[in-house]
C-alpha cells in the first residue's frame, strides 16, 4: 500500500511554494496544540529545496512551535472539560495519561524530552497545562527541546544535500511504515509499564 509516497510528494510542493514559509509557521503552530501530522514533514523537504535557509527554516519551525505549545498548555488549563469527551475517545487518551504520569514524577523535565518523544508533542502542551505546570519552567522546556530537535532535523538535511534527498525519496515508504511500527511499539511499551 502507497500511503507516504503522495504525502511526500505534496509536502515537497509546498515547500517550494511562495509562501512555503508561512505554512512552515502555521503547521508549527497548529502541531503543537491539535494537528496531527509532525512539523519535520515540512521542514525536511524545506531544508532539502532551499538548503542554505536551513538556520531559517529551523527557526521559524521552533517559534512557532513553541507560541503553539502555549495555546495547548492554555487548552489543556482553561478548556479541558470541554475536550475531554473527544481527548477519551481519540487514540490520544492512552498518550494523554502517560504524559500527566511522567508530569506528576519528573515535572518540567519532560517538556524537554517531549520534544524527541513519538508521543505527539501537542499531547504533552495539553497534559501540562492541566497539570498546571510552572509556566515558566514549561515554556523554557519547549524552547530547548523544541530547537533541539528542528535545528537538528534541519542540520541533517543541510549536511546529507542531494544524497540524502535521494535517499530519502527512494526509500519514503520504508522510512514512514518504520516510524509507525517503531510509535506503536514505543507507545505499547509505554502503556504496559503505566
Amino acid at each position: 500500500m502507497t500511503l507516504f509516497r503522495p504525502l511526500y510528494d505534496l509536502v515537497l510542493k509546498w515547500s517550494r511554494h511562495p509562501h512555503a514559509e508561512r505554512y512552515l509557521g502555521a503547521m508549527s503552530f497548529a502541531e503543537s496544540s491539535f494537528f496531527p501530522i509532525p512539523v519535520d514533514v515540512m521542514l525536511a523537504p524545506m531544508c532539502l529545496a532551499k538548503r542554505e535557509r536551513w538556520i531559517r527554516f529551523a527557526f521559524i519551525a521552533t517559534v512557532f512551535s513553541v507560541l503553539g505549545g502555549l495555546g495547548g498548555y492554555a487548552i489543556g488549563w482553561g478548556m479541558f472539560e470541554a475536550i475531554e469527551p473527544w481527548l477519551r475517545e481519540s487514540h490520544y487518551w492512552d498518550a494523554y495519561l502517560t504524559a500527566r504520569q511522567w508530569f506528576d514524577d519528573y515535572g518540567v523535565w519532560v517538556v524537554f524530552v517531549a520534544g524527541f518523544s513519538p508521543i505527539p508533542y501537542k499531547v504533552f502542551t495539553i497534559a501540562a497545562g492541566v497539570a498546571a505546570l510552572n509556566l515558566p519552567g514549561f515554556f523554557l522546556g519547549s524552547l530547548i527541546g523544541r530547537s533541539a530537535r528542528f535545528f537538528l532535523v534541519a542540520g541533517l538535511v543541510r549536511l546529507g544535500g542531494e544524497r540524502f534527498e535521494s535517499s530519502l525519496s527512494k526509500h519514503i515508504e520504508r522510512i514512514g511504515w518504520a516510524v509507525v511500527a517503531i510509535s506503536a511499539v514505543v507507545i505499547a511499551w509505554l502503556m504496559m509499564r503505566g
